[in-house]
């Protein structure tokens, strides 16, 4: 039995939490490298809500699922974190775009739902994130 192996066994939640910390790290390190490459290849990017918002969550999707892939997960979960992450903004730019929704609130709503969007998903599948 390797360390790690061990550490998940005798600690599931603490395994299940550092899972999930690491995967916000890779996230924000999505939008810190990404963010440049997108802002030169589109001049203009953040006048627009809705490009912006989902470049955004591209952004954070990749970084996201590029580290979900190095700790070994399968293409199904992956796809199931990006779609919890994605779907909270396509359910609120609508609302957004009729003018019921800044785009403060579209950001912190967004979020909130993306990160409760990501924690079920977390725990619907916890056996996966050494829980």
């Amino acid at each position: 039995m390797n360390h790690d192996e061990h550490t998940v066994g005798r600690h599931p939640r603490l395994r299940f939490v550092q899972h999930a910390v690491e995967m916000v790290v890779a996230m924000v390190a999505g939008m810190v490298l990404l963010e440049p490459v997108w802002s030169f290849a589109w001049p203009g990017l953040h006048e627009s809500t809705t490009a912006h918002v989902m470049v955004m969550a591209t952004n954070m999707s990749l970084g996201m699922a590029v580290w979900m892939r190095v700790r070994g997960h399968g293409l199904a979960l992956i796809a199931e974190m990006v779609a919890a992450m994605y779907v909270p903004f396509l359910l609120l730019l609508p609302v957004s775009l009729m003018g019921s929704l800044t785009t403060m609130g579209l950001m912190t709503v967004g979020h909130v739902l993306m990160v409760l969007g990501m924690l079920a998903v977390m725990l619907r599948h916890r056996h996966a994130y050494g829980w």
